[in-house]
């Protein structure tokens, strides 16, 4: 049996880092670049529309967004703003789009001038039911609103940011090792302080306004504003390795399914320093209020480079820098789903379709789709498919038994039925 591949969705012009997805108009949004350098690789936002066509989720490009010089390196999302983090700055942009009925063939043959050319000896496009009815398209612009630099260390570089749950505020992270956070639109600094020693990985602003970080210093923190709550200890209900430091790789917040007030962390841990024979890497799901862990569960010997919770809190992606990509149940900490080098190279981002707006028509009978980007420019869908649903082969024979069932009984009663 050949090893599982998931579908290609798109590929773009340049590398891809970092990836979006807007629940009210389900467009796919996908960043990356070349950079500065003189390679010709071109640095832009793609926005790519989502559409269900004969059963099948697939993506087209539907605005291209240059962004000049600077590659996107990571992404946050609020309502259609944008907070692009490129090189030492954070750019925001804002998209708005508008819906327009399509043509028919013989409204863009009288207007060649608008739209894509109509290919000599096409055949005529046909009504279709349901979800492959695609009679309005979506239009799209990008503005550039402010941007500040985030980052002040020698080599300065935005590694992170992220909104806090009412999209008034953003926070960023990066090597100089502070968190800074901002005011949004307006991009006025009203916090700044340092996180840790050393470069700051990733950063997770809770409902509460709780602010976890993580770094290359090996800690996990806990904030209220500038002021240190607590550190976390993995391994405290864990394994314990004294030969092997770890430190903390990702962190988000998570919401708990059915408990509308209920919050969770989850955290990745890795090894510190790279191996021969590397030891494996950890999830941690903590509690949300008194950060004490929770569960901890190997996720595998390959090296974890993101992570994502879907909008309800029920799964959690992971890619690896190996490019393999996982989906786990956020409970249990149970593997469902794991391709093998799916991208070949590092996986940069994850990120789930959400679970409202478009998501659900889009999402068709599968329990959660999870998308995937990579150095290598593709992006990758990873459909679960539904738990609940009964596999055909198994109600037949069902079926099959319980008239096997009847017939015996009916002999029982009735000798020499048949």
């Amino acid at each position: 049996m050949g090893r599982r591949r998931a579908p290609e969705l798109y590929r773009a012009p340049f590398p891809l880092y970092a990836l979006q997805v807007d629940p009210s108009t389900g467009l796919l949004i996908a960043a990356g670049g070349g950079g500065a350098a003189k390679t010709g690789i071109k640095n832009g936002v793609h926005f790519l529309q989502l559409e269900q066509i004969n059963g099948r989720l697939s993506a087209s490009l539907l605005h291209s967004h240059d962004t000049e010089t600077r590659a996107t390196m990571n992404l946050a999302l609020a309502g259609n703003i944008l907070a692009a983090g490129q090189d030492a700055h954070c750019q925001l942009l804002r998209f708005q789009t508008h819906q327009q009925k399509g043509k028919t063939k013989a409204e863009k043959a009288g207007c060649k001038e608008q739209g894509p050319r109509q290919r000599k000896g096409a055949a005529p496009v046909e009504k279709k039911s349901g979800a492959e009815t695609h009679q309005e398209r979506i239009e799209l612009s990008v503005e550039n609103l402010q941007a500040v630099q985030t980052d002040f260390s020698p080599d300065p570089f935005q590694k992170v940011v992220c909104f806090n749950h009412d999209n008034t505020l953003l926070a960023t992270g990066g090597t100089d090792g502070y968190v800074r956070v901002w005011k949004v639109p307006s991009l006025e600094k009203v916090l700044e302080f340092r996180a840790h020693e050393g470069e700051i990985e990733d950063l997770a602003l809770g409902p509460d306004g709780k602010l976890v970080t993580v770094g290359w210093d090996r800690k996990a923190s806990v904030w209220q504003k500038d002021q240190l709550v607590t550190q976390l200890h993995w391994q405290e209900n864990g394994p314990t390795f004294s030969n092997t430091p770890y430190r903390y790789q990702a962190c988000r917040f998570g919401q708990v399914p059915d408990q509308p007030t209920g919050l969770r962390l989850f955290t990745v841990q890795i090894p510190h320093k790279r191996l021969r024979q590397p030891p494996p890497c950890y999830l941690t799901a903590w509690d949300g209020s008194t950060f004490l862990p929770l569960r901890t569960k190997s996720c595998g010997h390959e090296v974890i480079s993101c992570l994502s919770v879907s909008e309800s809190g029920t799964f959690l992606g992971l890619g690896t820098v190996t490019g393999s990509v996982a989906i786990y149940i956020a409970f249990s900490l149970q593997r469902l789903y794991y391709v093998k080098e799916a991208h070949g190279i590092v996986v940069t981002d994850v990120a789930f379709l959400p679970e409202r707006g478009r998501g659900p028509e889009l999402l068709g009978f599968h329990e959660t789709a999870l998308f995937s980007v990579a150095v290598d420019s593709r992006c990758q869908l990873h459909l679960l498919p539904s738990r609940r649903s009964v596999p055909v082969w198994l109600l037949l024979l069902f079926c099959v038994g319980l008239i096997v069932m009847t017939i015996v009984l009916l002999q029982g009663v009735f000798p020499g039925f048949l």
